[in-house]
């Protein structure tokens, strides 16, 4: 079994040339909240959707905060190398290919898969970034990300994410070199048809 104590969900592919997609739930969220969202940007893939481990109140999260879009680094940098090795130690369990591994996060799961790019980025190839904000202020490592391929999807009217944090963050990315998509919807803080439409139109369905 994976290494880490993260419960999970993994659901086999269907359509083996589909990639895999790696599920990461936002703030009170579980291992089942993005399947649904996860079909239908691509169906036939292989899920893995692990379940957040840190409880803020009783809700389930990646890693603590302090405040509202306040973060410790310490605490990000610890979950997100927690997170990774869980990853790998899963793809080598169920044979899947971390360089083929897209990782779809929502909130809080968009944030450490943006952590996970910026420290991590052997983990997976690239990642669909759901209403991510900045959580540790660095650029990735030059040439870290050469070949990967990331969408942000942000709402210009969301109360909990800054207008600036989109490009700020778009702007750390490409400084490692993936090749950033940003995608500034009508739309607040939660899910939208907008977002699959953008998710499946940058994953060529």
């Amino acid at each position: 079994m994976p290494r880490a104590a993260y419960h999970y969900r993994f659901d086999e592919a269907t359509d083996p040339a589909r990639p895999p997609l790696l599920l990461l739930h936002g703030t009170g969220g579980d291992e089942n909240d993005l399947v649904r969202l996860g079909r239908a940007i691509s169906p036939g893939s292989a899920l893995l959707s692990p379940r957040g481990d840190v409880s803020e109140g009783g809700a389930l999260r990646f890693f603590a905060r302090l405040a509202e879009g306040v973060f410790d680094s310490a605490e990000v940098i610890r979950r997100t190398n927690a997170l990774a090795d869980f990853i790998l130690s899963a793809c080598q369990h169920h044979k899947l290919e971390p360089r083929q591994l897209i990782a779809v996060g929502f909130s809080n799961g968009a944030n450490i898969a943006a952590s996970l790019l910026q420290l991590r980025p052997e983990a997976i190839d690239g990642a669909i970034l759901i209403r991510s904000m900045i959580v540790l202020d660095q650029p990735a490592a030059p040439g870290s990300l050469v070949g990967r391929r990331v969408l942000l999807a942000n709402g210009n009217v969301d109360p909990l994410v800054p207008l600036d944090q989109p490009p700020r963050l778009a702007a750390h990315l490409q400084a490692g070199g993936a090749e950033v998509t940003v995608k500034m919807l009508d739309a607040s803080h939660g899910l939208t048809p907008q977002d699959v439409a953008a998710a499946q139109a940058w994953l060529g369905n």
